[in-house]
């Protein structure tokens, strides 16, 4: 059985041979030979460092396969392009930075053996920013609310599916990418182990607040939800629009003096012109990612692969595999570390 690993690459310079070579570490020790690695760089902006280290990697090691994007895409839709290379039976998802490590390969694996077809790893103690752990626990709500996700389910980005998954979830051609949502859309078979997130190995998240609010923003591209809620918002109000009509007769009848304020006229004119902007432009986006959707607007542009194909290699004891005509790796893991420089 074949196993593809999918690796979106992003300024990961300096940790990506060190995530590589100690999955392949791990798989010899799970005593798995058959695995291939498809690293997608995502137009890495750190002058090619990136590149040339994806290029080393294919050099020195026959089952790694790089993935060139023209411009970046995003997580997502580098993930997605990973899957339209992906051969694998079983095909895994990782980061490029370590906090998603080999180690917790075993349980993903092992769980998915159970019959599931999708299985995520979550992490009870994650080793992200104050800010960046608010927004999970907003996007794990925001999910279930608009998707159906059910509560118990917890996500990640390290993750294993079967080959059913990738084949249908590729057909998934927006440029608007929710890798959630595409999954949910395919199966509901899905389960989730705790796993252990560590710390980054070098540099700093590339998600920024406005990438992440952007990222967020996809999922409107498979809920109709916001939709519904400004149908029921508007039903809503239009029903206390009437009884406040019924109340303002009523008061004019029984009070004939009454005089009408002028502060709540405004007030209630403001509010209500606000809401009505805000549904317009949720109406607007669903329109507009129509359209692009129309214009084929592409979900990555790939400018160059770069693999090995069928060239042989040998294994060192570590169970590395390498290029005849290259030297063997070094065999602990210090020494295998990244030699040059995720959204």
């Amino acid at each position: 059985m074949l196993y593809t690993v999918i690796i979106p690459c992003y300024r990961s310079a300096d940790t990506i041979r060190t995530v590589v070579e100690d999955t392949m570490r791990q798989f010899a020790l799970m005593q798995i030979a058959d695995y291939e690695f498809v690293l997608v760089d995502d137009s890495s902006p750190d002058d090619g460092a990136t590149l040339r280290a994806l290029r080393e990697l294919v050099r020195r090691y026959a089952c790694v396969r790089v993935v060139e994007l023209a411009k970046n895409a995003g997580q997502h839709n580098a993930v997605m392009a990973g899957l339209n290379y992906a051969r694998g039976e079983r095909i895994i998802a990782m980061d490029d930075d370590g906090q998603t490590s080999p180690t917790q390969l075993p349980v993903l694996l092992e769980e998915l053996e159970k019959g599931y077809d999708i299985v995520y790893g979550y992490y009870p103690d994650k080793q992200h920013s104050a800010y960046r752990n608010l927004g999970s626990r907003f996007n794990q709500w925001s999910t279930r609310v608009l998707l159906g996700k059910p509560k118990g389910m917890r996500t990640s980005s390290f993750w294993v599916i079967r080959r059913f998954v990738r084949d249908y979830a590729v057909q998934y051609r927006s440029a608007y990418t929710h890798l959630q949502g595409v999954f949910l859309r395919i199966t509901r078979n899905i389960s989730c182990v705790p796993i252990e997130h560590f710390k980054r190995q070098s540099g700093h998240s590339g998600y920024t607040f406005k990438k992440l609010v952007q990222l967020w923003a996809n999922i409107i591209g498979f809920s109709i939800v916001p939709l519904r809620l400004a149908t029921i918002l508007g039903n809503f109000f239009a029903f206390l629009g009437l009884i406040g009509i019924v109340v303002v007769i009523v008061r004019k009848i029984v009070r004939p003096v009454t005089a009408i304020g002028w502060p709540s006229t405004m007030v209630a004119i403001l509010f209500f012109s606000g809401l009505n902007l805000v549904f317009l432009g949720l109406i607007g986006e669903y329109i507009g990612r129509i359209f692009l959707g129309l214009c084929n607007n592409p979900q990555f542009v790939v400018r160059q692969i770069d693999e090995h194909g069928r060239a042989p290699y040998l294994e060192n004891a570590d169970g590395l595999r390498f290029e005849r005509t290259a030297p063997a790796p070094a065999t602990d893991t210090a020494a295998a570390g990244g030699d040059t420089q995720e959204e």
